[in-house]
C-alpha cells in the first residue's frame, strides 16, 4: 500500500466527509509506504499535529555507491539537546529508499520522554493545601518469582517528617482504600511514590502506566516523574487520551514531592478492581524484577526520625540469562569475531560482557581512551547496563564492549576488566573515564595498572549537591572559580586551601577525600593527560542515549540495543563517506593547512583549521635560546593575559606548549602553529599528526607498526584489520551469484600468492 500525504493542516476528505476513517489511517508503522521523502515528512507532521508534538528533519543517509540520499529521518522537535528546549526525545520515524523510488518507514520510536500536548494535560492540576498526610502506608512487592502483588495499606500515628514511608510487610489481610494524593504529598523514593500511586489506583478502579520523565540539564539526574492512567494517549485502541496523572518532583533534601496532579478521567473506573500479576512494560521500569531481571530497589524505615537505607544483592534473573544466551548464539553464528563471557561463582551465574567483532576491531583503532559508563546509577534502575565507549577518528562515541554487572563490588569489576582486555587482545589504553567508588578505583588500579582514572562528572555533580547544599552563593562561586580557573598547581593549592579555612571545612570528610584525589578530577591535572579531547567540564554522552539505558525491561532489550547500535555505526559510516568523498574549503595559502586537509577527517580538520586561523591573531616573541632549545611568549594582540609559553627543541623539532591541547586532545594549538610560522615550517612533523584521527584510521595498523609496538600487540591489530575488511567484501561478495562468483575468483587468486 502506498500512502498519499496531504499538506500539513489539512486532512483529505473521503467517504462522503468522514474524516475519522482517514485519521484511523494516520499511525506510523514499519513497512507504510511513500511516493516520495517529503510525502513521508508531510505524513508523520500529520499524525506529530494529532498527537501533539512537532517535528524536525533529522540525518539523512547516502549510498555509498553514488552518493545519493538512501534514507532520512523525521524526528521530535525535542530530539537532542542543542537548544535548551530540547529534551533529548528519542521519538523518530526513518524511511527508506527502494529501488522502485518509493519510501518506506523501516524504524520507528514512538514514545517521547516529555509531555504531550495532549486533551486534559493542559488544565489545572488539584492543588490542595493542607498538610502533609499523617501516614505510615506499608506497600509490599513479594519477592517470589512471577509474583508481584501489592499488599494493603495500614494508617498509623503521626509521622515527624511527613514523608511517606514503605516498609516491607507480610501479605495481610484485605484491603483497605487509600487517601486521595494531594499537591505537597511527599514521598523518601520515587518507587514509593509509584506503589503508592499504583495502590491509589487499584483502590479507585484505574491501572497506571510510567510516563515521561524529566532530567536536569546539569548532570542529567532524573529531576521529575509522570504516573499516568494506562488509558493516557492514543498509541494504542484501548487508550481514550485520558488526561489523570500524578508528576513528582525530586526536593534538594532528595525526597520527592506531588507537585502536579489532574484526578479526572474521561471513561468508566472499574470497580473493585482485582491487582493482575503482570505489569506493563512501562511498569518494570521503576518496580523492582525479580523474575525477569535486576533487583535493585533500596528499601527504607524510619528509626527516630532517620531514613535508613538497606541495600541488596543485585542478581540476574534466569529469564535474562536465557534471552541473552540465545541472542550471543545467534550473534556467534553471524560474526565470527563476537565475543562474550559469564563470570560464574559457586557454580551461578553473574555478571555478563559481551562484543561483536566490530567493536573489538574499533578497539584496536580507538581503544586508547575508554568510557566505562555506568550512568545506570543515576536513577532507580531495572537493569545494570554498563557499556565500555572509545572516542572515533569522527570524535564520536564507539561501542567497545557491554556488560550487565551482578554485584557492584571489586570482584565484579575486576572479573569485568580482564574480560574486557582478553576479548580485545590486551588493547592498550591510556586513559580511562569511570565513576569513582572505590570498587572501581581498586579494579582499575589492579587491572589498568599506568591507565590515568579520571573521575566521571555526573557523580562528582551529585556530591557536590549532597556535601556543599548548605554553603552560601558565595562559597559556590570562589568553589567553582578554583576548580576551573587555576592555571598553576601552586595557584589551585593556595586558593584551595583559602576557601577551607575561611569558611571551616577543614573537617569536611568529602573535601578532604576529592583533594587527595584531584588529580582524577581537577581540569589542571586532567590537561596533560590524553583524553581525545573529551570535554572535562560537561557530562559525556551515553551511547545508546534514552533507547537502552537501566529502564529497559527485558523484551525490549535485544531490540532497542540493536536499533541504537545499528543507528551509531550508520552516522559513522556517512562520517566515512562525507571525509573521502568531499572537501572542506582552505581559509589560508599556508602548506599545512593542505597538508592537514588531506590526512585529518573533516571533524579533525575543522579543529585544526580554526586553530589555524586563530594563530594569526597571537603574537609570539622569543624569550631565551641556549643550544637547540628555544623557548617563546606567544600572546593574544590587545589582551596580556592570554598567553602560553612555548619551547621548540630543533633536534627532532619537538614542540611543548603549557596549554597542553595537544597532549589532551593530539591536535596541535594556535600557540604552537604561531611558532611554527615564525621558525618557517611549512609542515607538521609526522609525530604530531596522530594515525587516529586520519581518514584512513581503519589502517592505523602501518603507523603503529613503526611506532615500536609489541608483535603481540600488531598480530591482534593486522587481524582485526583484515577480519573486518574481509567482512564488508563478504557482505558484498553475498548479494547475488554473478558478485559471488566474481568474489570467490579473486580470493582465490589473491590466496595464491599469499600462501
Amino acid at each position: 500500500m502506498v500512502v498519499k500525504a496531504y499538506p500539513l493542516g489539512i486532512v483529505h476528505m473521503i467517504n462522503n466527509g468522514n474524516v475519522e476513517d482517514e485519521e484511523s489511517r494516520m499511525e506510523p508503522s514499519v513497512g507504510l509506504e511513500f511516493d516520495s521523502a517529503d510525502e513521508a515528512r508531510e505524513f508523520y507532521g500529520l499524525y506529530a499535529m494529532r498527537v501533539g508534538f512537532k517535528i524536525r528533519t533529522g540525518q539523512l543517509y547516502r549510498s555509498r555507491t553514488d552518493g545519493s540520499v538512501s534514507s532520512r529521518r523525521f524526528v521530535c522537535s525535542k530530539e537532542g539537546f542543542q537548544l535548551n528546549s530540547r529534551t533529548g526525545c528519542p521519538a523518530f520515524i526513518r524511511v527508506q529508499r527502494r529501488d522502485s523510488g518509493k519510501w518506506v518507514i523501516n524504524q520507528i520510536q514512538n514514545d517521547h520522554n516529555h509531555e504531550l500536548g495532549l486533551a486534559g494535560e493542559s488544565q489545572s492540576p488539584i492543588l490542595q493545601q493542607r498538610p502533609p498526610l499523617v501516614t505510615k502506608s506499608l506497600v509490599e512487592v513479594l519477592r517470589r518469582p512471577k509474583v508481584k502483588l501489592l499488599e494493603k495499606i495500614e494508617y498509623g500515628g503521626p509521622s515527624t517528617s511527613g514523608v511517606i514511608n514503605f516498609k516491607r510487610q507480610k501479605r495481610g489481610d484485605g484491603g483497605q482504600s487509600i487517601a486521595e494524593p494531594y499537591a505537597g504529598l511527599e514521598f523518601y523514593t520515587a518507587n514509593e511514590a509509584y506503589e503508592y500511586y499504583q495502590a491509589y489506583a487499584e483502590g479507585t478502579g484505574f491501572r497506571v502506566r510510567i510516563g515521561q520523565l524529566f532530567r536536569s540539564k546539569n548532570d542529567g539526574s532524573i529531576t521529575s516523574r509522570r504516573f499516568v492512567c494506562s488509558k493516557e494517549g492514543f498509541q494504542h485502541p484501548s487508550r481514550v487520551g485520558c488526561g489523570a496523572f500524578m508528576r513528582i518532583k525530586r526536593k534538594d533534601s532528595g525526597s520527592w514531592i506531588v507537585d502536579r496532579l489532574y484526578k479526572d478521567h474521561n471513561h468508566d473506573l472499574e470497580v473493585q478492581m482485582v491487582y493482575q500479576k503482570k505489569f506493563s512494560t512501562a511498569s518494570k521500569k521503576v518496580i523492582e524484577e525479580e523474575a525477569d531481571g535486576m533487583v535493585s530497589m533500596d528499601l527504607g524505615e524510619m528509626n527516630s526520625g532517620k531514613l535508613i537505607k538497606t541495600s541488596q544483592k543485585i542478581k540476574i534473573g534466569t529469564d535474562w540469562y536465557s534471552v541473552l544466551l540465545e541472542y550471543f548464539q545467534t550473534k556467534q553464528a553471524e560474526d565470527t569475531g563476537f565475543f562474550y563471557s559469564v563470570e560464574v561463582d559457586n557454580g551461578s551465574c553473574r555478571s555478563v560482557f559481551w562484543a561483536d567483532g566490530r567493536s573489538r576491531f574499533s578497539c584496536s583503532q580507538f581503544g586508547d581512551v575508554i568510557i566505562f559508563d555506568t550512568s545506570y546509577r543515576k536513577s532507580n534502575y531495572v537493569v545494570p547496563f554498563a557499556t565500555f565507549v572509545g572516542v572515533n577518528h569522527h570524535k564520536q562515541p564507539v561501542l567497545l564492549g557491554s556488560a550487565l554487572i551482578a554485584k557492584e563490588s571489586k570482584e565484579s569489576f575486576t572479573w569485568l576488566f580482564q574480560t574486557w582486555l582478553r576479548a580485545m587482545s590486551c588493547c592498550h589504553h591510556k586513559s580511562i573515564i569511570a565513576d569513582q567508588d572505590m570498587a572501581i578505583q581498586q579494579a582499575i588500579t589492579e587491572v589498568f595498572p599506568g591507565t590515568h582514572h579520571r573521575f566521571s562528572l555526573w557523580q562528582i555533580r551529585a556530591k557536590e549537591r549532597e556535601n556543599l547544599r548548605s554553603m552560601p552563593i558565595e562559597f559556590t562561586y570562589e568553589y567553582e572559580k578554583c576548580i576551573y580557573q587555576s592555571q598553576t598547581t601552586v595557584e589551585f593549592n593556595t586558593t584551595w586551601n583559602s576557601l577551607v579555612n575561611i569558611y571551616n571545612l577543614k573537617e569536611n570528610v568529602w573535601l578532604k577525600h576529592m583533594y587527595e584525589k584531584r588529580e582524577s578530577w581537577v581540569p589542571l591535572y586532567l590537561r596533560g593527560k590524553f583524553f581525545a579531547g573529551i570535554p572535562i567540564g560537561e557530562s559525556v554522552e551515553s551511547f545508546f542515549g534514552t533507547q537502552v539505558n537501566g529502564q529497559t525491561p527485558l523484551r525490549e532489550f535485544i531490540s532497542r540495543y540493536e536499533q541504537g547500535l545499528e543507528q551509531r555505526r550508520e552516522e559513522e559510516r556517512k562520517e566515512d563517506f562525507n571525509s573521502f568523498n568531499l572537501q572542506s574549503f582552505l581559509q589560508t595559502k599556508e602548506p599545512i593547512e593542505e597538508q592537514c586537509r588531506r590526512l585529518y577527517t573533516f571533524t579533525i580538520f575543522k579543529i585544526f583549521q580554526d586553530e589555524l586561523l586563530q594563530s594569526y591573531s597571537y603574537i609570539g616573541i622569543k624569550t631565551y635560546e641556549e643550544g637547540t632549545i628555544s623557548r617563546f611568549v606567544v600572546r593574544r594582540s590587545g589582551n596580556e593575559n592570554d598567553k602560553h609559553a612555548v619551547t621548540v627543541s630543533s633536534v627532532n623539532l619537538s614542540v611543548c606548549c603549557s596549554c597542553q591541547m595537544f597532549e589532551f586532545e593530539g591536535v596541535l594549538c594556535r600557540h604552537v602553529l604561531n611558532v611554527f610560522k615564525l621558525l618557517d615550517i611549512r609542515e607538521l612533523p609526522s609525530q604530531y599528526i596522530l594515525c587516529r584521527w586520519m581518514r584512513n584510521a581503519e589502517y592505523r595498523i602501518l603507523c603503529g607498526a613503526e611506532s615500536g609496538m609489541s608483535s603481540q600487540e600488531l598480530k591482534a591489530f593486522m587481524i582485526w584489520s583484515l577480519r573486518e575488511t574481509a567482512c564488508k567484501y563478504v557482505e558484498c561478495g553475498a548479494a547475488s551469484i554473478e558478485k559471488y562468483k566474481l568474489a570467490y575468483e579473486i580470493m582465490r587468486e589473491g590466496g595464491k600468492k599469499l600462501c
